[in-house]
Formats: structure tokens, C-alpha cells, sequence
């Protein structure tokens, strides 16, 4: 006996499991091999990859929690191998990017929600109950912990790790950790980096480029030309570069702890 509802015009792929109670609109795409968990509502508009799996209770592709939406046809975009856990909520695009995009190889935990025009990269880590607000853009390596809020339009770079109940107003450069309130540099994501191959003379690079940046009272301008003055050009140091100098909002800065 079918427990589920799948519209007619829905693109469903090969070896795909739809629990009981789920609900799939016209307009979805779902690829092969992908597990749809019970009672999980996916909207109109909604593309999921291959090997994906959604748990129970998600809401995938809902209408962007925007009053500047005026129901313009927008779309949701989820790649494949992603592991998406209870009760999360998902929504799709607006006029200002037309589509919210999810990458590939990501866990996002059970109660986040994504907010519309939202572009999370690759192989990162949603904690659980944490709330990312409209286009939010987030690099790849992302561990973001538990009951993190992240304010609109923030910039979140590659690699990097936060701790839980953070807030984030600021844009965060790459290869970092942070935490603290207010949000603060906690120095280089080392545990990380080694985990997916970066050798020490890159991590000592890095920490030696982020010292300048954060540690020795310069502003942001002088401690970028001294960064581009001191080391050669690498991946790396020029994505720091290109990440800072594109912040609309300013970059998170270093805690200093006042002596008593």
C-alpha cells in the first residue's frame, strides 16, 4: 500500500526510497540512489543529487521567509552525496540569486535551518539547531558547531571551524578557528588543515600570515600590503588577500584580554 504522495510530473531517479508519509511536489528532481526518510515535505523547485539522504520531518525547497519574495519562480539546489537529518528546513531562492545551492559531500544536522540565496560549498558540517539567515555564501571544509546564528549576507571562507552558540556579524577569512563573544580569531584551523593534507611549512605560512593580520596592532590596509610585501604569491596567501579585500562587512577581529 503506497503511504507517500508523488506528483505526476516529478523526476524521480533509479533505487529511490521514499518513506511513509512523504510528500514530493511536481516540480522536483531527485537522483539515483537517494533516500528519502518518513513524513519529509520536498517543494516545488527543489533538485537533489545522487546518494543523498533525507531524514525525517525535513522541509526541502520551502517559499524564502523574505517579504521582498513575490512568488518569481526560484529554485533549490542540492548535490549529491549530501546527509541531511530531522526536521530540517531548506528554502529556496529569491529574485537576488534565483537559487539557494547546497554542494556536495555536506552533513547538515537535524534542526538547522538555510535561509534563501544561501551557497554552501563542499565536504562541510551544519551543527545541529543552527540558524543561517538569507545569502549567507560558505566555502568548502566548513565546520560550523551547534546553535550558531549566522547574520545575512555574512562571508564564511574555506576551512574553517567555529565554535558552538557563536554569532556571526562579521565575515571570516579562511583557514581559521574563532569564538568567544564577541566573535573573535582563535588562531589557525592546524587540526583541520593536517586532517586534509596541508604540510607544516604551509600551516606555519599561514599562522605567520594571520599573525600580521590579527596579533600586531595594524589596521586591516597596512597589515595586507605588509602581507603581499613579505611573502610570495601562493594559493593560499592570495586567497586570504582576495577574501578580505571583497568583505563588504569588515572581518572578524583578535580578542584581547585585558591584565588586571
Amino acid at each position: 500500500m503506497k503511504n507517500y504522495s508523488i506528483k505526476k510530473e516529478a523526476i524521480i531517479g533509479k533505487n529511490v526510497h521514499i518513506g511513509n508519509f512523504s510528500t514530493i511536489e511536481n516540480d522536483v528532481i531527485i537522483g539515483d540512489n537517494s533516500w528519502i526518510g518518513n513524513n519529509v515535505t520536498i517543494l516545488n523547485g527543489t533538485r537533489i543529487g545522487q546518494n543523498c539522504k533525507i531524514h525525517s520531518n525535513s522541509v526541502l525547497g520551502g517559499i524564502p521567509q523574505d517579504l521582498k519574495y513575490n512568488n518569481e519562480y526560484t529554485i533549490l539546489e542540492i548535490g549529491n552525496d549530501n546527509i541531511i537529518r530531522e526536521f530540517v528546513t531548506i528554502n529556496k531562492g529569491t529574485n537576488s540569486k534565483q537559487k539557494t545551492v547546497i554542494g556536495n559531500n555536506n552533513l547538515i544536522m537535524s534542526n538547522a535551518h538555510i535561509g534563501h540565496d544561501v551557497i554552501i560549498g563542499n565536504n562541510s558540517i551544519i551543527g545541529f539547531s543552527v540558524g543561517i539567515a538569507g545569502e549567507v555564501v560558505i566555502g568548502d571544509w566548513v565546520n560550523i558547531s551547534g546553535l550558531t546564528a549566522i547574520h545575512q549576507f555574512s562571508l564564511i571562507g574555506d576551512h574553517f571551524m567555529i565554535s558552538g552558540l557563536s554569532r556571526v556579524v562579521k565575515d571570516i577569512p579562511p583557514y581559521i578557528t574563532a569564538g568567544r563573544e564577541p566573535l573573535s580569531y582563535a588562531g589557525i584551523n592546524s587540526i583541520g588543515l593536517k586532517r586534509r593534507g596541508f604540510q607544516s611549512d604551509k600551516i606555519e605560512e599561514l599562522k605567520m600570515i594571520y599573525r600580521i593580520l590579527f596579533q600586531q596592532n595594524k589596521n586591516t590596509k597596512t597589515a595586507l600590503e605588509l602581507i603581499e610585501k613579505e611573502f610570495d604569491p601562493t594559493f593560499e596567501r592570495d586567497k586570504i588577500l582576495q577574501f578580505i579585500r571583497h568583505s563588504k562587512r569588515g572581518i572578524i577581529k583578535v580578542c584581547r584580554l585585558e591584565s588586571h
